[in-house]
C-alpha cells in the first residue's frame, strides 16, 4: 500500500552528481537514476507525475526564529534527529551570492555575504549555517523553476527524510542517527533500510548500492521521498503548517509527509 499511486511518483534528493531520483510508474517497480538538473528529472516523467524533494521550497521575505516556520514545527516531532532540519533564511539571503564555485576563499566570502543579508532579514537577526548555505544553489534551481512554471506547484512538494521516516516509524522519531561526523552510520542506515523494506520497497533496492555520484544516504533519502510522493498522490500527505504559508510568488512554504 505504501507505494500504491494512481500516477507516476518520484522521490528526489540532492547528491554530489546533481540529483538522485527514485521513480515509479503505476504497475511498475521503482527505478533509480542520476540527473544533472531538476529540469531533467521533470522531462523524464509524465506531466502529471508527483515529485517530492528533500529541498526547501518557498522563500519568505523575512525569516523567523528557527527558519521559515515549517522547520520549527517538524523539529518537535523528531526528537534527537531534529538537528537534521536546517534553518533556511529569506529569499534575499538565498540569492545574495550566487556565483559558481571558484575557490574556497570565494565560497567563504559568499557565505559571509549571505549571512549579512540573512541577519538583516530575520527576527531575531540570524546568520546562515555552512550546511544550509551549501544547499543554496539547489534551492535556487528549484525556486527558479517554480517561479517560471506555476503549474509545477501542484505536483512538486517539499519534504524531509527524517519526517518521512517519522511517518514510516509510526510517527515516532528514529532512535539512531543516519550519520555520525558527516559519515554514514551503519546501524542508523540499517534501521532505515528495514523500515523501507517493511513499507513496500524491494529488499534488492533497499540493500543496493547507489549509482555513481550519490551516497548510500542519498539513495535512502530519495526512497523516503518516494514514500511521501505516494502519499501526495493518494491525497494522504500532511502539510506543516496546514494550510501552508505562501511566499511573494505564491509558492507554498510547508514541509510535507
Amino acid at each position: 500500500m505504501s507505494l500504491t499511486a494512481p500516477v507516476a511518483i518520484v522521490g528526489v534528493d540532492g547528491c554530489k552528481a546533481g540529483w538522485i531520483a527514485v521513480g515509479k510508474r503505476p504497475g511498475s517497480e521503482p527505478a533509480v537514476a542520476i540527473h544533472g538538473s531538476f529540469d531533467a528529472i521533470l522531462a523524464e516523467w509524465p506531466d502529471d507525475a508527483i515529485l517530492t524533494v528533500d529541498m526547501p521550497i518557498g522563500l519568505p521575505a523575512r525569516s523567523r526564529h528557527g527558519g521559515r516556520g515549517p522547520e520549527g514545527i517538524v523539529r518537535r516531532f523528531l526528537g534527537h534527529r531534529q538537528s537534521s532540519v536546517f534553518s533556511i533564511p529569506s529569499r534575499a539571503a538565498v540569492y545574495a551570492a550566487h556565483r559558481s564555485f571558484t575557490t574556497l576563499d570565494a565560497w567563504y566570502e559568499d557565505h559571509r555575504c549571505a549571512c549579512a543579508v540573512a541577519r538583516a532579514t530575520s527576527e531575531p537577526p540570524r546568520g546562515v549555517s555552512i550546511q544550509a548555505f551549501a544547499l543554496f544553489p539547489k534551492i535556487r534551481e528549484i525556486d527558479t523553476l517554480l517561479v517560471a512554471r506555476p503549474e509545477l506547484r501542484d505536483r512538486v512538494f517539499e519534504s524531509h527524510p527524517e519526517l518521512a521516516f517519522w511517518v514510516l516509524n509510526g510517527r515516532r522519531p528514529m532512535s539512531l542517527p543516519k550519520k555520525v561526523k558527516s559519515s554514514p552510520y551503519p546501524p542508523g542506515m540499517d534501521e532505515r533500510r528495514a523500515l523501507l523494506a517493511d513499507h513496500g520497497f524491494g529488499r534488492d533496492l533497499v540493500a543496493g548500492r547507489p549509482p555513481s555520484g550519490a551516497g548510500e544516504d542519498d539513495l535512502l533519502d530519495a526512497m523516503a521521498m518516494l514514500f511521501v510522493a505516494a502519499r501526495h498522490a493518494r491525497g494522504e500527505a500532511c502539510f506543516y503548517p496546514d494550510p501552508p504559508d505562501r511566499d511573494a510568488h505564491g509558492i507554498a512554504i510547508a514541509i510535507s509527509a
